[in-house]
Parts: C-alpha cells; structure tokens; sequence
C-alpha cells in the first residue's frame, strides 16, 4: 500500500465533476481504495474522496469513529467503508449547522449548513450495495465527501464567513468566550 498525496486548494482536480466508476470490482479501483484507507489513517480524517487524491472518479471512503456520532438513531459508528458511484437524497427539510474542516484545506474550518438526515446509496468494490439513512455526523461526512465528487469544497456552503478561520484562531475565539 502506498500514502497517496493528497490534493490542495487551488488544484484543477478539485474543481471538476468527477466520472462514474464503470468498474468498481477493477484492480486498479481495489488498490486505490486500499491506498486511500491508508492515506485517511495518515491524516486522521474521517473521509477522502478520489479527486483529493488526484483521481477524477466518483468514489470515497470513510469512517465514522467513536465519539463523533451525535446519539441520534441513525448517526452510528461505522468502520471503514467505500462508496462507489453514491446518489444522495434528503428524507426531510432539517439543516443545521456543522463545523467541518477538510484534508485539501489544512488548518481551516467552516460551519455549513447540512441536511441533517440523508438517505445514500452506491456501491462497494464487490459491485453490492452500499448505503442507507444517515443522521448527524455520518450523514455530514456523506455530503461533504460527495460534494467533493461534484468540485464542492466546503467553504463554497458557508453561509456566514464569521463561521470560517484557522483552527487556532477559531480555538482561541471560543476559550475566549467570543464564539461566532
């Protein structure tokens, strides 16, 4: 396996819409999720989606640990997992805010106003389906990987910039009780 490098802000990949899978069960599409687990390890993020690693394809990974789910029914921990070739679908109209940072953006983050249950659906590389409701957490780093699928990066969603900084700055506002 092999730490791929991940993408910047400001790379042309990160801005395109990415192809369809044509086969997820390929060698190359298995070793590329392989390598992308790896790479999520290094970082220690939650999700990486192909482009952030130079691969124009509509394909992520993702984790959900524990601690990061918010107690809701369908906000739960969820091991490592692919989706390939996803479709989203809001199951209501509830947004709420969610502090989101990104690997291409190191040292940020933003609150983005996301759907707060989703219904997800794609496929693993054995070509079975892969999804299902996702709530909180899990249904936030569904979007935001998918978004990345499309050229959406997540201050493209910032509704208000007093909700976006480093995250040192953000960390100080707070301590200092100046929370945006």
């Amino acid at each position: 396996m092999a730490i791929l490098k991940i993408a910047r802000m400001g790379h042309p990949v990160l801005f395109g819409r990415a192809e369809p899978v044509a086969d997820p069960g390929a060698p190359e599409i298995r070793r590329l999720v392989r390598d992308m687990l790896e790479t999520l390890d290094d970082a220690g993020g939650a999700g990486l989606a192909a482009p952030q690693v130079h691969v124009p394809l509509r394909l992520f990974v993702f984790r959900v640990a524990e601690g990061r789910t918010s107690g809701d029914a369908d906000d739960r921990v969820v091991g490592d997992s692919v989706v390939i070739n996803p479709a989203i679908e809001a199951v209501d109209e509830e947004e709420r805010l969610c502090w989101e940072g990104c690997l291409s953006l190191p040292g940020l983050r933003g609150a983005v106003a996301r759907r707060w249950r989703i219904r997800y659906r794609g496929v693993d590389c054995e070509g079975a389906p892969v999804g299902g409701l996702a709530g909180g957490f899990h249904a936030q780093v569904v979007q935001h990987e998918t978004d990345h699928l499309d050229g959406i990066l997540y201050p493209m969603r910032i509704g208000d910039f007093r909700y976006f900084g480093f995250n040192e700055e953000l960390s100080r506002a707070v301590a200092a009780g100046r929370q945006p």
